[in-house]
C-alpha cells in the first residue's frame, strides 16, 4: 500500500503529492544534508537528514526539552522563530553550515517561512 492510498483528507493528499515532487529533485548529502520541516496544529518539527548514508543527524521539535526551555508554546510563527534558531545552533555545533531546506509539501509563508529566515539568520545557507 503506498503513501498515497492511506491518506484520507483532500488536503494532506495534495500536501503529500507536493512533497513527494520536492523529493524527487532534493538530496540530503553528508556535506550538504537536507532540512526537512513538518508542521502540525500545534507543534512544528524539524530535522536534518542525509540521504546518501539514510541517517538522521538531528532532530528538533517544539517538544523538544531545549524548546520547552526557551517557550511554551509551539504551534505560532514566534515558536517557529525559535526553532529555526535552536536548530542551527545546534547543526552549527556539529559542524553543518550547509543544508538543502525541504518544506515538505508546505507552502513557503507563516511558520514556514518564518522557520526558515531564523535559520538563515543564526548561520545555515540554504
Amino acid at each position: 500500500m503506498s503513501m498515497l492510498e492511506t491518506i484520507q483528507s483532500a488536503k494532506e493528499y495534495g500536501r503529500v503529492r507536493r512533497h513527494l515532487r520536492i523529493r524527487k529533485r532534493l538530496q540530503g548529502t553528508p556535506e550538504r544534508p537536507r532540512l526537512v520541516i513538518h508542521r502540525s496544529h500545534l507543534h512544528l518539527y524539524a530535522q536534518l537528514v542525509d540521504d546518501a548514508a539514510q541517517k538522521t543527524l538531528l532532530t528538533l521539535g517544539t517538544t523538544s526539552p531545549h524548546f520547552q526551555a526557551k517557550s511554551k508554546k509551539g504551534g505560532n510563527v514566534e515558536a517557529a522563530e525559535i526553532l529555526g534558531e535552536l536548530v542551527a545552533k545546534t547543526a552549527a555545533a556539529k559542524g553543518i553550515k550547509q543544508v538543502a531546506f525541504d518544506r515538505g509539501g508546505y507552502l513557503y509563508h507563516g511558520r514556514v517561512k518564518a522557520f526558515a529566515q531564523a535559520a538563515r539568520q543564526h548561520g545555515l545557507d540554504f
